[in-house]
């Protein structure tokens, strides 16, 4: 059986959420208004299976929601451009130093980014 592979996938939000999500805009203090909302995750299955987790509102078979709030209402679409030369992760908590390495660098490029 392979192994599974963890990756990191960047999802496109509407400006919305900065005017309207107190926590993000906290988050980001370094945001002018420019470039655009991002989130960063890590997944097992393939980004766009777990976007479609997120904007459905997802929860798996114990009733756990799996969706992050901000994707569910705000994320607008998959920004492959700004993940895939990623290559995957063998271990989940690679892939979790990644994502918020990535997020990190994101934001000092001047990105609005969230991430878990």
């Amino acid at each position: 059986m392979p192994k599974t592979l963890y990756r990191i996938y960047v999802v496109e939000l509407s400006k919305r959420v900065f005017n309207e999500n107190a926590k993000f805009r906290t988050a980001n203090p370094q945001y002018n208004g420019v470039l655009e909302c991002l989130y960063v995750g890590m997944t097992s299955k393939s980004p766009k299976e777990r976007f479609e987790q997120h904007k459905t509102g997802y929860r798996n078979k114990k009733g756990y929601k799996l969706s992050s709030n901000i994707v569910e209402k705000y994320g607008l679409y998959l920004r492959p451009s700004l993940y895939n030369h990623i290559d995957p992760f063998l271990t989940r908590k690679d892939a979790l130093i990644a994502e918020k390495e990535i997020a990190l660098e994101l934001r000092r490029a001047r990105y609005a980014v969230w991430f878990n």
